[in-house]
Protein backbone atom coordinates (compact mmCIF):
# COMPACT_ATOMS: atom_id res chain seq x y z
CA UNK A 1 0.00 0.00 0.00
CA UNK A 2 1.36 3.66 -0.67
CA UNK A 3 2.96 4.97 2.42
CA UNK A 4 2.15 9.27 2.69
CA UNK A 5 4.47 9.55 6.15
CA UNK A 6 7.43 7.91 4.13
CA UNK A 7 9.68 10.39 6.95
CA UNK A 8 10.62 10.92 10.45
CA UNK A 9 7.84 13.06 11.80
CA UNK A 10 10.58 15.88 13.23
CA UNK A 11 12.93 15.97 10.08
CA UNK A 12 13.32 19.24 8.30
CA UNK A 13 11.04 20.33 5.26
CA UNK A 14 11.51 17.62 2.54
CA UNK A 15 12.84 19.83 -0.46
CA UNK A 16 12.99 19.08 -3.77
CA UNK A 17 16.36 16.96 -4.50
CA UNK A 18 14.85 14.70 -1.76
CA UNK A 19 11.73 14.10 -3.60
CA UNK A 20 13.33 13.86 -6.62
CA UNK A 21 14.95 10.63 -5.50
CA UNK A 22 12.23 9.47 -3.73
CA UNK A 23 10.24 9.44 -7.38
CA UNK A 24 8.98 12.91 -7.23
CA UNK A 25 7.17 14.75 -10.09
CA UNK A 26 7.35 11.72 -11.95
CA UNK A 27 3.32 11.48 -11.29
CA UNK A 28 2.85 14.80 -13.01
CA UNK A 29 5.13 13.41 -15.66
CA UNK A 30 3.19 10.90 -16.73
CA UNK A 31 -0.35 12.97 -15.93
CA UNK A 32 0.76 15.17 -19.20
CA UNK A 33 1.27 12.25 -21.37
CA UNK A 34 -1.70 10.90 -20.63
CA UNK A 35 -5.65 11.81 -20.93
CA UNK A 36 -6.83 13.75 -18.50
CA UNK A 37 -9.77 11.34 -18.28
CA UNK A 38 -7.04 8.21 -17.54
CA UNK A 39 -6.76 9.98 -14.15
CA UNK A 40 -10.08 10.25 -13.30
CA UNK A 41 -10.47 6.78 -13.98
CA UNK A 42 -7.99 6.37 -11.43
CA UNK A 43 -9.04 8.12 -8.63
CA UNK A 44 -12.28 6.44 -9.02
CA UNK A 45 -10.84 2.79 -8.95
CA UNK A 46 -8.50 4.15 -5.97
CA UNK A 47 -11.77 5.29 -4.11
CA UNK A 48 -9.94 8.47 -2.69
CA UNK A 49 -11.83 10.51 -0.85
CA UNK A 50 -11.74 14.17 0.48
CA UNK A 51 -9.76 13.79 3.44
CA UNK A 52 -11.15 17.94 4.82
CA UNK A 53 -14.61 16.45 6.63
CA UNK A 54 -16.68 15.64 4.05
CA UNK A 55 -15.41 12.17 2.61
CA UNK A 56 -17.07 13.53 -1.23
CA UNK A 57 -15.14 11.28 -3.24
CA UNK A 58 -12.09 13.24 -5.17
CA UNK A 59 -12.96 12.01 -8.81
CA UNK A 60 -16.30 13.84 -8.74
CA UNK A 61 -14.71 16.99 -8.38
CA UNK A 62 -12.15 16.46 -10.78
CA UNK A 63 -14.46 15.39 -13.65
CA UNK A 64 -16.86 18.80 -12.56
CA UNK A 65 -13.80 20.50 -13.56
CA UNK A 66 -12.60 18.56 -16.41
CA UNK A 67 -15.78 19.08 -17.79
CA UNK A 68 -16.36 22.71 -17.01
CA UNK A 69 -16.03 24.73 -20.07
CA UNK A 70 -13.80 28.29 -19.47
CA UNK A 71 -10.70 29.54 -20.57
CA UNK A 72 -9.62 30.05 -16.73
CA UNK A 73 -10.10 27.65 -14.07
CA UNK A 74 -8.58 27.38 -10.72
CA UNK A 75 -7.42 25.06 -8.33
CA UNK A 76 -7.40 25.91 -4.55
CA UNK A 77 -5.64 23.72 -2.05
CA UNK A 78 -7.47 23.91 1.07
CA UNK A 79 -5.38 24.13 3.67
CA UNK A 80 -7.96 25.88 6.43
CA UNK A 81 -7.82 23.51 8.74
CA UNK A 82 -9.83 25.58 11.34
CA UNK A 83 -11.18 22.17 13.36
CA UNK A 84 -9.46 21.72 16.69
CA UNK A 85 -7.89 18.26 17.67
CA UNK A 86 -6.55 18.19 13.61
CA UNK A 87 -2.87 18.85 12.61
CA UNK A 88 -2.69 16.71 9.54
CA UNK A 89 -2.63 19.49 6.96
CA UNK A 90 -0.27 22.29 8.46
CA UNK A 91 1.86 18.90 8.75
CA UNK A 92 1.48 17.69 5.56
CA UNK A 93 2.42 21.66 3.84
CA UNK A 94 5.52 22.11 6.40
CA UNK A 95 7.21 18.84 6.13
CA UNK A 96 5.87 17.38 2.21
CA UNK A 97 5.38 20.27 0.71
CA UNK A 98 6.41 18.76 -2.76
CA UNK A 99 3.82 16.06 -2.44
CA UNK A 100 1.16 18.67 -1.87
CA UNK A 101 2.60 20.95 -4.50
CA UNK A 102 2.54 17.79 -7.11
CA UNK A 103 -0.83 16.56 -6.42
CA UNK A 104 -1.92 20.05 -7.03
CA UNK A 105 -0.10 20.34 -10.34
CA UNK A 106 -1.55 17.39 -11.40
CA UNK A 107 -5.30 18.06 -10.49
CA UNK A 108 -4.60 21.29 -12.22
CA UNK A 109 -3.24 19.32 -15.78
CA UNK A 110 -6.25 17.35 -15.50
CA UNK A 111 -8.62 19.32 -15.09
CA UNK A 112 -7.44 22.51 -17.30
CA UNK A 113 -6.54 24.79 -14.66
CA UNK A 114 -3.50 27.21 -15.23
CA UNK A 115 -3.92 28.98 -11.66
CA UNK A 116 -2.98 27.50 -8.14
CA UNK A 117 -3.39 29.00 -4.85
CA UNK A 118 -2.37 27.00 -1.65
CA UNK A 119 -4.64 28.42 0.92
CA UNK A 120 -2.99 28.23 4.33
CA UNK A 121 -3.80 30.23 7.81
CA UNK A 122 -2.21 33.03 8.77
CA UNK A 123 -1.03 31.22 11.82
CA UNK A 124 0.57 28.62 10.06
CA UNK A 125 4.25 30.04 9.75
CA UNK A 126 6.35 26.78 9.34
CA UNK A 127 3.94 25.42 6.46
CA UNK A 128 3.62 29.08 4.65
CA UNK A 129 7.51 29.34 4.28
CA UNK A 130 7.66 25.84 3.75
CA UNK A 131 5.14 26.38 0.63
CA UNK A 132 6.75 29.31 -0.49
CA UNK A 133 10.02 27.52 -0.23
CA UNK A 134 8.65 24.58 -2.74
CA UNK A 135 6.94 26.74 -4.81
CA UNK A 136 9.98 28.47 -5.67
CA UNK A 137 12.37 25.36 -6.23
CA UNK A 138 9.48 23.54 -8.23
CA UNK A 139 9.38 26.76 -10.36
CA UNK A 140 12.73 27.03 -10.88
CA UNK A 141 13.17 23.81 -11.58
CA UNK A 142 10.16 23.57 -14.62
CA UNK A 143 8.10 21.39 -13.02
CA UNK A 144 5.45 24.03 -12.67
CA UNK A 145 5.46 25.38 -16.28
CA UNK A 146 2.55 27.14 -17.60
CA UNK A 147 0.79 27.42 -14.04
CA UNK A 148 0.71 29.90 -11.73
CA UNK A 149 1.03 29.15 -8.36
CA UNK A 150 0.43 31.17 -5.02
CA UNK A 151 -0.25 30.93 -1.21
CA UNK A 152 -3.20 32.79 -0.06
CA UNK A 153 -3.87 33.39 3.54
CA UNK A 154 -6.93 32.62 5.73
CA UNK A 155 -7.89 34.18 8.56
CA UNK A 156 -8.00 31.77 11.74
CA UNK A 157 -11.80 32.01 12.10
CA UNK A 158 -13.51 28.30 11.91
CA UNK A 159 -15.75 28.98 8.64
CA UNK A 160 -12.76 30.17 6.96
CA UNK A 161 -11.89 26.63 5.90
CA UNK A 162 -15.64 26.50 4.79
CA UNK A 163 -14.32 25.76 0.48
CA UNK A 164 -16.73 28.34 -0.51
CA UNK A 165 -15.70 30.99 2.57
CA UNK A 166 -11.85 30.37 0.91
CA UNK A 167 -12.96 31.28 -2.10
CA UNK A 168 -14.40 34.91 -0.46
CA UNK A 169 -11.58 35.15 0.85
CA UNK A 170 -9.02 34.34 -1.84
CA UNK A 171 -10.95 37.19 -3.74
CA UNK A 172 -10.58 39.85 -0.70
CA UNK A 173 -13.94 39.80 1.38
CA UNK A 174 -14.90 38.22 4.66
CA UNK A 175 -14.60 34.81 5.13
CA UNK A 176 -18.51 33.97 4.29
CA UNK A 177 -19.79 30.89 2.65
CA UNK A 178 -21.79 31.07 -0.27
CA UNK A 179 -24.98 29.87 -0.98
CA UNK A 180 -24.76 26.44 -3.31
CA UNK A 181 -25.51 25.71 -6.24
CA UNK A 182 -23.65 27.23 -7.89
CA UNK A 183 -20.86 24.96 -7.00
CA UNK A 184 -16.67 25.86 -7.29
CA UNK A 185 -16.37 23.60 -9.75
CA UNK A 186 -19.12 25.18 -11.74
CA UNK A 187 -18.41 29.23 -10.71
CA UNK A 188 -15.35 29.42 -8.44
CA UNK A 189 -12.81 31.79 -7.70
CA UNK A 190 -13.45 35.01 -9.48
CA UNK A 191 -16.88 33.07 -10.81
CA UNK A 192 -14.89 30.27 -12.87
CA UNK A 193 -14.54 26.55 -12.46
CA UNK A 194 -12.37 25.95 -9.34
CA UNK A 195 -11.61 22.56 -7.56
CA UNK A 196 -11.22 23.08 -4.58
CA UNK A 197 -9.41 19.95 -2.61
CA UNK A 198 -8.08 19.37 0.80
CA UNK A 199 -4.24 19.08 1.28
CA UNK A 200 -4.35 15.46 2.60
CA UNK A 201 -6.66 14.34 -0.50
CA UNK A 202 -3.96 15.65 -2.86
CA UNK A 203 -0.80 14.66 -1.07
CA UNK A 204 -2.11 11.38 -2.09
CA UNK A 205 -2.69 11.71 -5.53
CA UNK A 206 1.36 11.58 -6.85
CA UNK A 207 1.60 8.03 -5.40
CA UNK A 208 -2.14 6.67 -6.53
CA UNK A 209 -0.77 7.94 -9.90
CA UNK A 210 2.87 6.72 -9.88
CA UNK A 211 2.10 3.06 -8.44
CA UNK A 212 -1.40 2.62 -9.74
CA UNK A 213 -4.44 2.55 -8.15
CA UNK A 214 -4.42 -1.05 -6.59
CA UNK A 215 -1.58 0.01 -4.43
CA UNK A 216 -3.48 2.38 -2.65
CA UNK A 217 -6.78 0.76 -1.74
CA UNK A 218 -8.02 0.28 0.46
CA UNK A 219 -6.10 3.59 1.05
CA UNK A 220 -5.25 5.08 4.41
CA UNK A 221 -5.98 8.49 6.33
CA UNK A 222 -3.87 10.83 8.63
CA UNK A 223 -5.57 10.81 11.61
CA UNK A 224 -4.78 13.42 14.47
CA UNK A 225 -5.09 12.00 18.28
CA UNK A 226 -5.22 14.63 20.64
CA UNK A 227 -4.00 14.85 24.58
CA UNK A 228 -6.70 12.69 25.73
CA UNK A 229 -4.87 9.36 24.45
CA UNK A 230 -1.63 8.05 25.97
CA UNK A 231 0.46 8.54 22.44
CA UNK A 232 -0.45 11.40 20.91
CA UNK A 233 0.21 12.67 17.61
CA UNK A 234 -0.29 12.47 13.74
CA UNK A 235 -0.22 8.76 12.65
CA UNK A 236 -1.15 7.08 9.22
CA UNK A 237 -3.57 4.78 9.28
CA UNK A 238 -5.08 2.19 7.22
CA UNK A 239 -8.81 2.46 6.28
CA UNK A 240 -10.63 -0.63 7.47
CA UNK A 241 -8.84 -0.48 11.09
CA UNK A 242 -10.79 -0.72 14.04
CA UNK A 243 -11.46 2.20 15.94
CA UNK A 244 -10.44 0.00 18.93
CA UNK A 245 -7.05 -0.59 17.11
CA UNK A 246 -6.81 3.15 17.11
CA UNK A 247 -7.13 3.41 20.06
CA UNK A 248 -4.78 0.48 21.60
CA UNK A 249 -2.34 0.32 18.63
CA UNK A 250 -1.95 3.64 17.52
CA UNK A 251 -2.84 5.86 20.57
CA UNK A 252 -1.61 3.45 23.46
CA UNK A 253 -5.13 3.33 25.17
CA UNK A 254 -6.28 6.63 26.89
CA UNK A 255 -4.26 8.96 28.68
CA UNK A 256 -5.42 7.79 32.58
CA UNK A 257 -5.65 4.40 31.57
CA UNK A 258 -8.77 3.97 32.25
CA UNK A 259 -11.39 2.08 29.40
CA UNK A 260 -13.01 4.42 26.78
CA UNK A 261 -16.01 5.66 27.36
CA UNK A 262 -16.61 7.42 24.17
CA UNK A 263 -14.72 8.49 20.80
CA UNK A 264 -15.19 11.24 18.57
CA UNK A 265 -13.78 10.98 15.18
CA UNK A 266 -13.62 14.90 14.78
CA UNK A 267 -14.81 17.93 16.39
CA UNK A 268 -18.03 18.26 14.41
CA UNK A 269 -18.57 14.33 14.52
CA UNK A 270 -21.39 12.73 16.25
CA UNK A 271 -19.89 10.60 19.75
CA UNK A 272 -20.12 6.83 19.40
CA UNK A 273 -19.92 4.94 22.66
CA UNK A 274 -17.58 2.25 23.72
CA UNK A 275 -19.78 -0.35 22.39
CA UNK A 276 -18.86 0.65 18.84
CA UNK A 277 -15.27 1.05 19.48
CA UNK A 278 -14.87 -2.70 16.91
CA UNK A 279 -16.19 -0.43 14.06
CA UNK A 280 -13.99 -0.65 11.22
CA UNK A 281 -13.04 2.58 9.81
CA UNK A 282 -14.42 3.33 6.66
CA UNK A 283 -17.16 5.76 5.75
CA UNK A 284 -19.53 3.40 4.99
CA UNK A 285 -18.85 1.45 8.47
CA UNK A 286 -18.80 4.85 10.80
CA UNK A 287 -21.92 6.25 8.72
CA UNK A 288 -23.66 2.88 10.02
CA UNK A 289 -22.55 3.28 13.43
CA UNK A 290 -24.14 6.71 13.58
CA UNK A 291 -21.13 8.96 13.23
CA UNK A 292 -18.22 9.59 10.27
CA UNK A 293 -14.69 10.10 9.55
CA UNK A 294 -14.58 13.93 9.52
CA UNK A 295 -11.20 15.04 9.18
CA UNK A 296 -9.75 12.25 11.81
CA UNK A 297 -9.11 14.82 14.98
CA UNK A 298 -9.92 11.93 17.27
CA UNK A 299 -10.40 12.30 20.88
CA UNK A 300 -11.71 9.89 23.51
CA UNK A 301 -13.74 10.40 26.92
CA UNK A 302 -12.53 8.22 29.48
CA UNK A 303 -14.53 6.42 32.27
CA UNK A 304 -15.32 8.50 34.75
CA UNK A 305 -15.14 11.24 32.62
CA UNK A 306 -18.31 13.72 31.63
CA UNK A 307 -20.31 14.09 28.45
CA UNK A 308 -21.91 16.90 29.64
CA UNK A 309 -19.12 18.91 29.87
CA UNK A 310 -17.03 17.84 26.55
CA UNK A 311 -20.52 18.34 24.98
CA UNK A 312 -21.04 22.02 26.51
CA UNK A 313 -17.26 22.81 25.27
CA UNK A 314 -18.34 21.64 21.92
CA UNK A 315 -21.61 23.75 22.16
CA UNK A 316 -19.73 26.72 23.05
CA UNK A 317 -17.03 26.73 20.47
CA UNK A 318 -19.61 26.34 17.47
CA UNK A 319 -21.50 29.44 19.30
CA UNK A 320 -18.29 31.65 19.29
CA UNK A 321 -16.97 30.13 15.76
CA UNK A 322 -20.53 30.59 13.31
CA UNK A 323 -19.91 33.57 11.21
CA UNK A 324 -23.40 35.22 11.97
CA UNK A 325 -24.23 35.50 8.18
CA UNK A 326 -27.01 32.62 8.51
CA UNK A 327 -30.00 33.21 11.53
CA UNK A 328 -31.03 29.75 11.73
CA UNK A 329 -27.13 28.74 12.40
CA UNK A 330 -27.04 31.86 15.08
CA UNK A 331 -30.12 30.42 16.56
CA UNK A 332 -29.30 26.80 16.47
CA UNK A 333 -25.50 27.35 18.22
CA UNK A 334 -26.92 29.77 20.63
CA UNK A 335 -29.73 27.47 21.65
CA UNK A 336 -27.42 24.45 22.17
CA UNK A 337 -25.12 26.20 24.37
CA UNK A 338 -27.14 28.05 26.45
CA UNK A 339 -29.42 24.65 26.95
CA UNK A 340 -25.94 23.21 27.73
CA UNK A 341 -25.07 25.87 30.22
CA UNK A 342 -28.10 24.85 32.43
CA UNK A 343 -28.01 21.46 32.35
CA UNK A 344 -24.18 21.37 33.69
CA UNK A 345 -24.63 24.24 36.25
CA UNK A 346 -27.53 21.70 37.43
CA UNK A 347 -30.95 23.19 36.32
CA UNK A 348 -33.37 20.05 35.31
CA UNK A 349 -35.72 20.72 32.19
CA UNK A 350 -36.88 19.38 28.73
CA UNK A 351 -33.43 19.73 27.13
CA UNK A 352 -33.20 16.75 25.04
CA UNK A 353 -36.62 17.92 23.49
CA UNK A 354 -35.18 21.81 23.31
CA UNK A 355 -32.30 20.39 21.50
CA UNK A 356 -33.94 17.81 19.17
CA UNK A 357 -36.55 20.50 17.91
CA UNK A 358 -34.06 23.61 17.04
CA UNK A 359 -32.05 21.27 15.18
CA UNK A 360 -35.01 19.82 13.42
CA UNK A 361 -36.29 23.13 12.76
CA UNK A 362 -32.69 24.17 11.25
CA UNK A 363 -31.38 21.53 9.50
CA UNK A 364 -30.05 22.37 6.25
CA UNK A 365 -31.14 25.94 6.33
CA UNK A 366 -27.29 27.88 6.31
CA UNK A 367 -25.26 28.09 3.41
CA UNK A 368 -22.78 25.40 4.79
CA UNK A 369 -22.85 22.60 6.96
CA UNK A 370 -22.01 23.90 10.42
CA UNK A 371 -25.39 23.87 11.39
CA UNK A 372 -24.99 19.85 10.94
CA UNK A 373 -21.73 19.95 12.38
CA UNK A 374 -22.93 21.76 15.88
CA UNK A 375 -26.00 19.28 15.87
CA UNK A 376 -24.04 16.00 15.85
CA UNK A 377 -22.25 16.18 19.02
CA UNK A 378 -24.70 17.37 20.65
CA UNK A 379 -27.48 15.13 19.46
CA UNK A 380 -25.48 12.12 20.08
CA UNK A 381 -24.09 13.13 23.14
CA UNK A 382 -27.62 12.72 24.73
CA UNK A 383 -28.66 10.35 22.68
CA UNK A 384 -26.06 7.93 24.18
CA UNK A 385 -25.31 9.40 27.15
CA UNK A 386 -28.85 10.07 29.04
CA UNK A 387 -27.62 9.20 32.60
CA UNK A 388 -24.86 11.54 32.44
CA UNK A 389 -27.15 15.05 31.58
CA UNK A 390 -30.16 13.45 33.99
CA UNK A 391 -27.66 13.35 36.70
CA UNK A 392 -26.51 16.63 35.84
CA UNK A 393 -29.53 18.19 35.77
CA UNK A 394 -30.37 17.06 39.26
CA UNK A 395 -26.71 17.69 41.08
CA UNK A 396 -24.46 19.71 38.47
CA UNK A 397 -22.41 16.66 38.57
CA UNK A 398 -22.05 13.43 35.96
CA UNK A 399 -22.67 10.13 37.73
CA UNK A 400 -19.84 8.76 40.20
CA UNK A 401 -18.28 12.17 40.35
Amino acid sequence: MALLLTRPQDAEPEGLQEYLDFGGYKALAKVRATSPAEVVAALREADLRGRGGAGFPAWRKWEMGLQAEGEQKHVVVNGGEHEPGSRKDRFLVARYPHRVLEGAAICAATTGASSIVLYLIEDMTDAIESANRAIEEATAAGYLAGLSVRVALAPTTYVAGEETAALEVIEGRKAWPRKKPPYPGQAGLYGQPTTVQNVETLAWVPGIVRNGAGCFRPGAMLCTLDESFARPGIYEVPLGTTLRALVEDFGGGTKGGRAVKAILPALSSAFLPASALDTPMTHEAMRAAGSNLGCGGFSVIEEGGCVVERALSIAEFFKTSQCGQCPPCRMETATIAAVFQKVAGGQPGEYAAQVEKITAFTKGKGNCSLIEMAAAPALSALRLFPEDFEAHARTGRCPGQ
